[in-house]
């Protein structure tokens, strides 16, 4: 890292989630160990190599928790973090060179206003990048003060929001996401994501709709494909938005077993989901 003297340079803790990540976690720690003076990884309880890879880098503080959902972790994970300003990756996210460098010049600064900065998310997926589909640029806020922002969201989609909104700026640079390996993964996903969003609708009273099973799911296909020109991104935008549309089905179908009482929680979930210890 390269100083500007005479000014101070702010402290960055770079704080990650795991479970079971010891294919992502080495190449996330990499993109973002050259600007970050803490990296805290706290992981959920792996059973894979993911606690020995992360432990060997110098700046990784590694802390363990049993799953609690993905907003109670992550702010969790910040609540160890030593430093005022924040950067929030997933296992399998990298900062590309344009945001490091971003990151590296806001560091710098003698003085910044803002409490937190949204960055874009560039997904790769099925041997391409992803530019349309309501893939990009999916602009949140990742970087921010400690004390000034919150990880909230129905998990698992959980988003950064400002305790005071008017104080939100925007960073150049992509976050770049690996989600899915192929297509067959991306179904794998869905299929365990919709299954806390249902578990977490029902808790919280939501009742099934034949109705609304019938006519989300096509709503969803016409939202990604053509409104949000899914067909831009060539035969991958198409199966992307068939695989949102059937995401959207399974919500409804399994909050349909769970009203029924035919399951207490959809067999795919960890059996300690959102259970305090």
């Amino acid at each position: 890292m390269v100083a500007v003297f005479g000014k101070p340079k702010r402290k960055l803790s770079l704080a990650i989630i795991t479970f079971n990540e010891e294919k992502n976690i080495q190449a996330c720690i990499d993109s973002v160990k050259s600007i970050a003076d803490e990296i805290v990884i706290l992981d959920s309880l792996s059973t894979d190599k993911t606690k020995s890879i992360a432990k060997k880098n110098q700046k990784v503080r590694f802390f363990e928790n049993s799953f609690q959902g993905h907003v109670e972790q992550k702010n969790l994970a910040i609540s160890y973090c030593r430093h005022e300003w924040v950067l929030s990756l997933d296992a399998d996210e990298r900062a590309s060179e344009e945001l490091q460098k971003s990151i590296l010049s806001f560091l710098e600064k003698e003085d910044v206003a803002e409490d937190g900065f949204q960055i874009a998310r560039l997904t790769h997926h099925m041997g391409r990048w992803i530019y349309h589909s309501g893939w990009y640029p999916q602009r949140r806020y990742r970087l921010f003060r400690k004390d000034k922002a919150v990880w909230v969201g129905e998990n698992p989609h959980d988003f950064i929001e400002l305790k005071d909104p008017t104080k939100g700026g925007v960073l150049k640079g992509d976050i770049l996401h690996y989600s899915f390996l192929d297509f067959s993964h991306q179904i794998t996903t869905i299929n365990q994501f919709s299954s806390i969003v249902s578990y977490t609708r029902y808790a919280k009273g939501h009742s099934f709709s034949l109705f609304k099973s019938i006519l989300k799911p096509i709503g969803k296909f016409i939202e990604i494909y053509i409104m949000k020109r899914g067909y831009l991104d060539g035969i991958p935008g198409f199966y992307i938005a068939l695989a949102s549309s059937f995401s959207t089905f399974l919500k409804y179908a399994k909050v349909y077993e769970l009203e029924k009482k035919f399951i207490e929680k959809p067999s795919n979930m960890r059996k300690d989901y959102g259970e305090k210890k």
